[in-house]
């Protein structure tokens, strides 16, 4: 199978295009250091000419924060909607959508509304259209989980408030063989979550992150809703992670039933284990 993934120089992009390879399938890979550019590619005829002889699409395109050449509504959105509108003119019929747990009918970000838009527009086209909606993804190589990890190891771990806000934690090898299920299992035009089995509370799982580095309990700083969010607009500038909605989308918390997806999978999902925040998707064909 020929298949054209965007985002692939991302975390799941990455590890998915390792694992479509290990499966003998060809990979042709968008992203800006492939050297095409997303938020130019606002029209379907601008995607026309690489779905040349393409079977399946899957966009795994996703930015956390804002900067100036990079934006929501291009990357998350428009940009989107013109290969999946392009992906019905060529006849690719198979496309899988990486979105965000969260981006459904609660979502109130300006980064779950615009994956939700996209989510939308593609299970609205006659396409065999899959949306994921993946939690919080750790596993080796990821900048998100490199950075809590980071954080976890610091003498005193800033929580917010009192790091109560629930998180289901998903392993990157996990998520990539829901995408490779939903590639080359039977059509179906549905949105998944993709949570793992365990819940954590955001300062259960720093904790657990200190345990995988070796580290003992540490102590916690608790963080008033109202200095954290003045924090994120300080720190923002210089790092778009930090910007306030992503506080807001942490003190929300989100859960989601995972039967679902153990059912599609046919599996349970992996356990959080210390060895697995060093693991990324290889350890499906190692193990295999």
């Amino acid at each position: 199978m020929k298949v054209l993934l965007t985002g692939a120089s991302g975390f799941v992009g990455r590890n998915l295009a390792m694992a479509l390879a290990a499966q003998g399938h060809v990979v042709r890979s968008v992203s800006r250091r492939h050297g095409i550019d997303m938020s130019r590619m606002l029209s379907p005829a601008d995607w026309l000419p690489h779905l040349d002889a393409i079977d399946a699409v899957v966009n795994a395109v996703g930015i956390i924060g804002e900067t100036r050449h990079q934006r929501f509504d291009l990357l998350h959105t428009r940009a989107p909607v013109a290969l999946f509108g392009a992906c019905r003119q060529a006849g690719v019929r198979r496309v899988v959508q990486i979105s965000a747990l969260g981006a459904d009918e609660t979502a109130f970000s300006a980064y779950h509304l615009s994956k939700r838009a996209a989510d939308e527009a593609l299970l609205q086209l006659d396409l065999d259209g899959v949306v994921l909606r993946p939690s919080l993804i750790y596993g080796r190589g990821g900048t998100s989980a490199a950075l809590f990890l980071r954080t976890a190891a610091l003498p005193l771990i800033p929580v917010l408030e009192a790091g109560e806000q629930p998180l289901q934690p998903v392993h990157i090898s996990d998520v990539v063989a829901t995408i490779l299920r939903a590639l080359t299992g039977p059509a179906l035009r549905q949105a998944l979550d993709i949570v793992g089995p365990q819940t954590f509370s955001f300062a259960d799982w720093m904790q657990t992150l200190r345990a995988a580095r070796g580290l003992p309990r540490g102590r916690l700083l608790q963080l008033p809703y109202r200095a954290a969010l003045a924090m994120c607009r300080l720190v923002q500038p210089l790092q778009p992670m930090a910007a306030p909605d992503n506080l807001r989308m942490l003190r929300q918390g989100c859960r989601a039933d995972g039967r679902a997806i153990e059912r599609f999978l046919g599996r349970a999902l992996l356990r959080p284990e210390p060895r697995l925040q060093f693991e990324d998707a290889s350890i499906l064909w190692r193990n295999a």
